[in-house]
């Protein structure tokens, strides 16, 4: 299972989104730090779950961080995180 396979589902499993887009930016950073061949280093994603209703920022930041903890600390180099509730408007 690739990288964002995997980060696909433990966020469906955690947060049950009502979207969710996971996008590899790996072939953004080549020859920065972290990058490696092969891609699947670099991160961004855009998620909704009625789960960060009521919850800041880094709230919602560190759900994700705990969630995401095995690929953080192996393979992920950098992970861009757009979490939002439902109905809210992405900042």
């Amino acid at each position: 299972m690739s990288t964002k396979d995997a980060i696909i589902n433990k966020l469906r499993e955690a947060f049950l989104p009502e979207s969710l887009d996971v996008v590899d930016e790996s072939h953004l950073h080549e020859g920065h730090a972290g990058h490696r061949p092969g891609g699947e280093t670099h991160f961004r994603l855009y998620i909704v779950s009625p789960a960060f209703e009521g919850k800041s920022r880094i709230e919602r930041h560190r759900m994700i961080n705990a969630t995401l903890a095995q690929e953080l600390a192996g393979s992920v180099h950098a992970l861009a995180i757009h979490a939002h509730g439902p109905g809210e408007k992405p900042r």
